[in-house]
Order: C-alpha cells, then sequence, then structure tokens
C-alpha cells in the first residue's frame, strides 16, 4: 500500500481512534483470560508519564503506541496496535523504530514490554525479538503470568538509530526486575 504516512503524538481521546481500540480491544480478549490483560484503558492513556502516537496514512488512522515512562530510564511499550487490513506492510517495524527513536530522544536507557504467550501474539514477539528485545522476568508491577511474556531492550546511545539485535542482555542480569 503506498500513501502518506505519519507518526505523531495525538490524543488517545480523538474521535477517529475508536475503531484502533475497538479492535486492539477485542484482540486483546480474543485468547488472553481476563485476569491477564493488561491494557492500560483509552482514558488512561492520557497521562503526563505516557506519550501516546498515531501511525496515520493520508490522514487515515492505522496504528496506535504509546510509550509509558515507568522512571527516569526505563520505559514501557504500550497498547501498540496496527489494524489488521494494514498489517504485513512493515507498519508494526516503523512504529517501533519510532518509539525506540523517542525513547531514546527522552534519555531511557531501557525499554521493555510485555505481550501474549499465546499463539496469536507470535508475530508482535517475532517483531519485538527482530528489534533487539529479548525476554525478561517480569518488570514494573507485573507478576509472573503464564499468559504474559516480557521482553527488553538496553537503548544505546541517541546517535544508534536501531538497536542491534545481537546486543540482547540476559534476562538474569536484574535489569527487568521490579523497583
Amino acid at each position: 500500500m503506498t500513501g502518506t504516512l505519519s507518526f505523531a503524538p495525538e490524543s488517545p481521546l480523538s474521535d477517529d481512534l475508536a475503531l484502533l481500540f475497538q479492535r486492539h480491544t477485542a484482540d486483546m480478549h480474543a485468547e488472553t483470560p481476563p485476569e491477564s490483560i493488561h491494557m492500560m484503558p483509552r482514558e488512561t492513556l492520557v497521562s503526563p508519564d505516557i506519550d501516546f502516537f498515531v501511525l496515520r496514512r493520508d490522514g487515515v488512522p492505522m496504528g496506535m503506541a504509546a510509550l509509558k515512562r515507568l522512571d527516569g530510564a526505563h520505559g514501557e511499550i504500550k497498547s501498540m496496535h496496527v489494524l489488521a487490513e494494514a498489517r504485513g506492510s512493515g507498519l508494526s517495524r516503523l512504529m517501533l523504530d519510532r518509539l525506540i527513536g523517542h525513547a531514546r530522544q527522552r534519555g531511557l536507557t531501557r525499554l521493555s514490554l510485555e505481550t501474549g504467550s499465546q499463539p496469536g501474539f507470535a508475530a508482535a514477539r517475532g517483531l519485538y525479538a527482530r528489534g533487539g528485545f529479548a525476554e525478561c522476568p517480569p518488570f514494573g508491577s507485573y507478576r509472573p503470568d503464564p499468559n504474559s511474556v516480557f521482553m527488553t531492550l538496553a537503548l544505546r546511545g541517541t546517535d544508534d538509530p536501531h538497536p542491534d539485535p545481537r546486543r540482547r542482555l540476559p534476562w538474569h542480569d536484574g535489569a527487568c526486575s521490579s523497583r
């Protein structure tokens, strides 16, 4: 697909994002038990600690993602979603690369995420692994959950626009442990 792409900060409460949030919610509930869903409600994404972004093609919202600052050095990717009809065209990788770049610009040295362990999340786990993320123990307020996979990426300097997937930290280094 072609068209003009933009990935920019926006309010998660914008009216034209309803379809993205509906589909994201449906996908989360499709395979994951309710007690293991860690999706943030739309209204909660409006916070000074969260940068919310929308990916648009020719002005139409196609994807969304958020960066939540856990502390001065550690951030978490939240609510990353691309509409099913737009998948397979590299938009998820574009958003991930932009989020990593944004995290570096914010001075973060670590970026982590939680995703599902079910088969429906295999593509997401593969995307994150190709982006340099490695599995780690639960971080922040998360607890061990067989329905979750936790991943982390040590961010290199701000002059490096892409992570080196070969530079994966072992999960036992404690860098992803809760504070």
